[in-house]
């Protein structure tokens, strides 16, 4: 059992930085992918990032160029640096996990936290 539980979510102007966290506990030395997803209202809930074991990433078209994730495997802990915020990234965002491997990207995670909001103003 994986638990996530994120942090960091705020409102900020466009134009503005955030940095998003997810504390990860539980069978954590197994994790393969790790993700960000965000949920827009009335949206689907969208992928925006994903990391693999060996630390390959992957980006929506979206948010290629201004978002970076990364991992810190010693703290179990993943995040999600967020730059040049537009009105357009406001949703809930959401960290997963995934133990079974296979593309990030592509995958259905198994593993979810509760959310974070992320409201971006013009």
């Amino acid at each position: 059992q994986v638990q996530l539980m994120e942090s960091g979510g705020n409102s900020v102007q466009s134009g503005g930085s955030l940095r998003l966290t997810c504390a990860a506990s539980g069978a954590t030395d197994n994790h393969y992918c790790m993700a960000w997803f965000r949920q827009a209202p009335g949206k689907e809930r969208e992928g925006v990032a994903a990391i693999d074991y060996d630390t390959e990433t992957s980006y929506a078209d979206s948010v290629e160029g201004r978002f970076t994730i990364s991992k810190d495997n010693a703290k179990n802990v993943l995040y999600l640096q967020m730059n040049n915020l537009n009105p357009e990234d406001t949703a809930m965002y959401y960290c997963a996990a995934d133990l079974s491997g296979g593309n990030c990207p592509d995958i259905s995670y198994n593993y979810w936290g509760q959310g974070t909001q992320v409201t971006v103003s013009s």
